[in-house]
Protein backbone atom coordinates (compact mmCIF):
# COMPACT_ATOMS: atom_id res chain seq x y z
CA UNK A 1 0.00 0.00 0.00
CA UNK A 2 2.70 2.57 0.91
CA UNK A 3 4.47 1.48 -2.57
CA UNK A 4 1.56 2.31 -4.33
CA UNK A 5 0.87 5.77 -2.75
CA UNK A 6 4.11 6.93 -3.94
CA UNK A 7 3.91 5.36 -7.18
CA UNK A 8 1.18 8.01 -7.28
CA UNK A 9 2.65 10.45 -5.53
CA UNK A 10 5.75 9.93 -8.26
CA UNK A 11 3.10 9.75 -11.29
CA UNK A 12 0.89 13.28 -9.91
CA UNK A 13 4.34 15.15 -9.65
CA UNK A 14 5.08 14.01 -13.11
CA UNK A 15 1.77 15.28 -14.38
CA UNK A 16 2.34 18.80 -12.81
CA UNK A 17 2.60 21.55 -15.59
CA UNK A 18 5.50 23.48 -16.26
CA UNK A 19 6.17 26.80 -14.27
CA UNK A 20 7.74 29.82 -16.29
CA UNK A 21 8.26 33.44 -15.04
CA UNK A 22 7.03 35.71 -17.53
CA UNK A 23 8.17 39.46 -17.70
CA UNK A 24 6.69 42.68 -19.84
CA UNK A 25 9.32 45.18 -20.44
CA UNK A 26 8.60 48.52 -22.49
CA UNK A 27 9.42 52.03 -22.96
CA UNK A 28 7.03 53.88 -21.69
CA UNK A 29 3.55 54.46 -23.33
CA UNK A 30 4.40 51.22 -25.63
CA UNK A 31 1.39 49.38 -24.32
CA UNK A 32 2.82 47.18 -21.85
CA UNK A 33 0.17 46.77 -19.02
CA UNK A 34 -2.76 47.38 -22.25
CA UNK A 35 -0.69 43.62 -23.05
CA UNK A 36 -0.56 42.21 -19.80
CA UNK A 37 -4.17 43.33 -19.35
CA UNK A 38 -5.02 41.37 -23.13
CA UNK A 39 -3.31 38.51 -21.34
CA UNK A 40 -5.13 38.36 -18.41
CA UNK A 41 -8.50 39.03 -20.09
CA UNK A 42 -7.87 35.90 -22.40
CA UNK A 43 -6.98 33.53 -20.00
CA UNK A 44 -10.04 34.51 -18.30
CA UNK A 45 -8.18 35.58 -15.16
CA UNK A 46 -9.86 39.41 -15.70
CA UNK A 47 -13.64 40.05 -17.07
CA UNK A 48 -13.33 43.24 -18.43
CA UNK A 49 -10.01 45.08 -20.43
CA UNK A 50 -8.63 47.66 -17.71
CA UNK A 51 -7.08 50.47 -19.55
CA UNK A 52 -3.89 52.41 -18.05
CA UNK A 53 -5.88 56.31 -19.26
CA UNK A 54 -9.17 55.00 -17.50
CA UNK A 55 -7.14 54.36 -14.49
CA UNK A 56 -9.17 50.60 -14.23
CA UNK A 57 -6.07 48.71 -15.35
CA UNK A 58 -5.80 45.18 -13.96
CA UNK A 59 -2.25 45.73 -12.40
CA UNK A 60 -2.35 48.99 -11.89
CA UNK A 61 -3.29 49.39 -8.12
CA UNK A 62 -0.87 51.88 -6.19
CA UNK A 63 -2.99 55.05 -5.86
CA UNK A 64 0.02 56.98 -7.41
CA UNK A 65 -0.01 54.90 -10.43
CA UNK A 66 -3.76 55.62 -11.31
CA UNK A 67 -3.00 59.41 -10.40
CA UNK A 68 -0.30 59.49 -12.68
CA UNK A 69 -1.26 56.80 -15.54
CA UNK A 70 1.92 54.65 -15.17
CA UNK A 71 3.58 51.78 -13.73
CA UNK A 72 5.35 52.62 -11.20
CA UNK A 73 5.51 49.04 -9.00
CA UNK A 74 6.61 45.41 -10.55
CA UNK A 75 3.27 43.40 -10.14
CA UNK A 76 2.74 39.63 -10.63
CA UNK A 77 -0.40 37.87 -11.75
CA UNK A 78 -0.55 33.82 -11.95
CA UNK A 79 -2.29 32.30 -14.77
CA UNK A 80 -2.14 29.24 -16.97
CA UNK A 81 -1.38 29.61 -20.66
CA UNK A 82 -2.10 26.21 -22.24
CA UNK A 83 0.09 23.43 -20.83
CA UNK A 84 1.68 26.20 -18.42
CA UNK A 85 1.63 27.58 -15.51
CA UNK A 86 2.86 31.00 -15.74
CA UNK A 87 3.97 34.05 -13.54
CA UNK A 88 3.70 37.24 -15.49
CA UNK A 89 5.40 40.24 -14.22
CA UNK A 90 4.15 43.84 -15.45
CA UNK A 91 7.18 46.05 -14.79
CA UNK A 92 7.61 49.72 -14.60
CA UNK A 93 8.62 51.22 -18.38
CA UNK A 94 9.29 55.07 -17.27
CA UNK A 95 13.23 55.69 -17.29
CA UNK A 96 12.63 57.34 -13.46
CA UNK A 97 11.80 53.76 -12.13
CA UNK A 98 14.33 51.60 -14.18
CA UNK A 99 16.15 50.39 -10.54
CA UNK A 100 12.52 48.91 -9.98
CA UNK A 101 12.44 47.35 -13.17
CA UNK A 102 16.05 46.23 -13.28
CA UNK A 103 15.24 44.14 -10.04
CA UNK A 104 12.79 42.04 -11.63
CA UNK A 105 15.22 40.58 -14.33
CA UNK A 106 16.98 38.67 -11.56
CA UNK A 107 13.83 36.24 -11.21
CA UNK A 108 12.57 36.08 -14.80
CA UNK A 109 12.96 32.97 -17.31
CA UNK A 110 11.51 34.84 -20.49
CA UNK A 111 10.81 38.18 -20.73
CA UNK A 112 8.54 39.93 -23.51
CA UNK A 113 9.57 43.15 -24.75
CA UNK A 114 6.98 45.43 -26.03
CA UNK A 115 7.61 48.11 -28.99
CA UNK A 116 4.92 50.96 -30.22
CA UNK A 117 5.02 50.09 -34.07
CA UNK A 118 4.09 53.65 -34.49
CA UNK A 119 7.33 54.97 -32.76
CA UNK A 120 10.01 52.07 -33.45
CA UNK A 121 13.22 50.99 -31.49
CA UNK A 122 13.31 53.79 -28.82
CA UNK A 123 16.91 54.92 -26.74
CA UNK A 124 15.16 53.06 -23.83
CA UNK A 125 14.10 50.12 -25.82
CA UNK A 126 18.12 49.99 -26.86
CA UNK A 127 18.81 50.13 -23.03
CA UNK A 128 16.29 47.20 -22.39
CA UNK A 129 17.82 44.99 -24.75
CA UNK A 130 21.06 45.61 -23.26
CA UNK A 131 20.01 44.83 -20.30
CA UNK A 132 17.89 41.76 -20.94
CA UNK A 133 21.41 41.03 -22.93
CA UNK A 134 23.36 41.10 -19.52
CA UNK A 135 21.10 39.13 -17.76
CA UNK A 136 21.21 35.92 -20.33
CA UNK A 137 17.04 36.30 -20.67
CA UNK A 138 15.50 34.76 -23.00
CA UNK A 139 13.28 37.37 -25.53
CA UNK A 140 10.19 37.65 -26.89
CA UNK A 141 9.25 40.95 -29.08
CA UNK A 142 5.52 42.02 -29.22
CA UNK A 143 5.21 44.90 -31.93
CA UNK A 144 2.06 46.93 -30.65
CA UNK A 145 -0.68 49.65 -32.09
CA UNK A 146 0.04 48.19 -35.58
CA UNK A 147 -3.44 49.42 -35.87
CA UNK A 148 -2.42 53.07 -36.12
CA UNK A 149 -2.18 54.42 -39.40
CA UNK A 150 1.16 54.66 -40.83
CA UNK A 151 3.09 51.16 -39.20
CA UNK A 152 4.76 49.21 -41.67
CA UNK A 153 5.18 45.45 -40.47
CA UNK A 154 8.62 44.79 -42.77
CA UNK A 155 9.37 47.92 -41.96
CA UNK A 156 9.50 47.79 -38.77
CA UNK A 157 10.91 43.97 -38.96
CA UNK A 158 14.09 45.39 -40.69
CA UNK A 159 14.65 48.16 -37.49
CA UNK A 160 14.28 44.94 -35.28
CA UNK A 161 17.03 42.97 -36.94
CA UNK A 162 19.43 46.28 -37.21
CA UNK A 163 19.57 47.72 -33.99
CA UNK A 164 18.55 44.80 -31.72
CA UNK A 165 19.68 41.58 -33.39
CA UNK A 166 19.68 40.01 -37.04
CA UNK A 167 18.17 36.94 -34.84
CA UNK A 168 14.93 38.67 -34.49
CA UNK A 169 12.46 36.51 -36.87
CA UNK A 170 9.26 37.37 -37.91
CA UNK A 171 6.97 34.49 -35.90
CA UNK A 172 3.40 35.40 -37.48
CA UNK A 173 4.87 34.88 -41.14
CA UNK A 174 4.51 31.37 -41.54
CA UNK A 175 5.46 30.60 -37.92
CA UNK A 176 2.86 28.17 -37.10
CA UNK A 177 2.48 26.32 -40.63
CA UNK A 178 6.01 25.90 -40.14
CA UNK A 179 6.37 25.97 -44.17
CA UNK A 180 9.38 25.86 -45.83
CA UNK A 181 10.52 29.41 -46.01
CA UNK A 182 9.87 29.62 -42.18
CA UNK A 183 12.25 26.57 -41.47
CA UNK A 184 14.80 27.64 -43.44
CA UNK A 185 14.92 31.04 -41.76
CA UNK A 186 14.91 29.28 -38.48
CA UNK A 187 17.72 27.02 -39.34
CA UNK A 188 20.30 29.72 -40.46
CA UNK A 189 20.24 30.65 -36.88
CA UNK A 190 21.97 27.62 -35.94
CA UNK A 191 25.04 25.34 -37.52
CA UNK A 192 23.79 21.59 -36.77
CA UNK A 193 20.49 23.10 -37.31
CA UNK A 194 21.28 23.70 -41.11
CA UNK A 195 22.95 20.79 -41.76
CA UNK A 196 19.90 19.18 -40.86
CA UNK A 197 17.06 20.87 -42.69
CA UNK A 198 20.04 20.82 -45.69
CA UNK A 199 19.18 16.95 -45.27
CA UNK A 200 15.64 17.18 -45.22
CA UNK A 201 14.83 17.33 -41.56
CA UNK A 202 12.68 20.23 -40.69
CA UNK A 203 13.15 22.26 -37.47
CA UNK A 204 10.66 21.15 -34.65
CA UNK A 205 9.01 23.17 -31.77
CA UNK A 206 11.98 21.79 -29.53
CA UNK A 207 14.96 22.74 -31.70
CA UNK A 208 13.15 25.85 -32.21
CA UNK A 209 12.80 26.29 -27.88
CA UNK A 210 15.78 25.55 -27.83
CA UNK A 211 17.21 28.57 -29.79
CA UNK A 212 15.15 30.54 -28.21
CA UNK A 213 16.62 29.36 -24.90
CA UNK A 214 20.02 30.04 -25.77
CA UNK A 215 18.90 33.50 -26.98
CA UNK A 216 19.86 32.70 -30.78
CA UNK A 217 16.73 33.33 -31.86
CA UNK A 218 14.38 36.00 -30.94
CA UNK A 219 10.20 35.16 -32.12
CA UNK A 220 8.76 38.80 -33.13
CA UNK A 221 4.80 38.95 -32.90
CA UNK A 222 2.88 41.99 -34.38
CA UNK A 223 -0.43 43.63 -33.34
CA UNK A 224 -2.97 45.63 -31.24
CA UNK A 225 -3.06 44.47 -27.14
CA UNK A 226 -5.71 46.80 -27.02
CA UNK A 227 -8.08 45.21 -29.82
CA UNK A 228 -6.74 41.80 -28.81
CA UNK A 229 -5.01 41.50 -32.40
CA UNK A 230 -1.68 39.38 -32.02
CA UNK A 231 -2.36 38.33 -28.01
CA UNK A 232 -3.19 34.81 -29.05
CA UNK A 233 -0.62 33.98 -31.10
CA UNK A 234 1.88 35.91 -28.86
CA UNK A 235 0.72 33.70 -25.98
CA UNK A 236 0.67 30.15 -28.27
CA UNK A 237 4.06 31.65 -29.09
CA UNK A 238 5.26 31.43 -25.18
CA UNK A 239 3.77 27.83 -24.64
CA UNK A 240 5.36 26.96 -27.50
CA UNK A 241 8.62 27.70 -27.52
CA UNK A 242 9.68 28.28 -23.99
CA UNK A 243 11.50 25.58 -21.28
CA UNK A 244 10.82 25.50 -18.16
CA UNK A 245 14.05 26.37 -16.02
CA UNK A 246 16.08 23.78 -13.88
CA UNK A 247 17.09 24.73 -10.87
CA UNK A 248 19.60 22.63 -8.57
CA UNK A 249 17.71 20.86 -5.84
Amino acid sequence: MENTSKNIEKNASQKQAEHICVGILAHVDAGKTTLAEGILYQTGQIRKLGRVDHKDAFLDTHAMEKERGITIFSKQAELTIGEKEVTLLDTPGHVDFSAEMERTLQVLDYAVLVISGSDGVQGHVETLWHLLKCYDIPTFLFVNKMDLEGTDREQLMGELKERLSDDCEDFMRGGEQADEEFCERIALHDETLLEEYLEGNMPGREDIAGLVKERKLFPCYFGSALRLFGVEELMRGLVNYSEEEQYPA
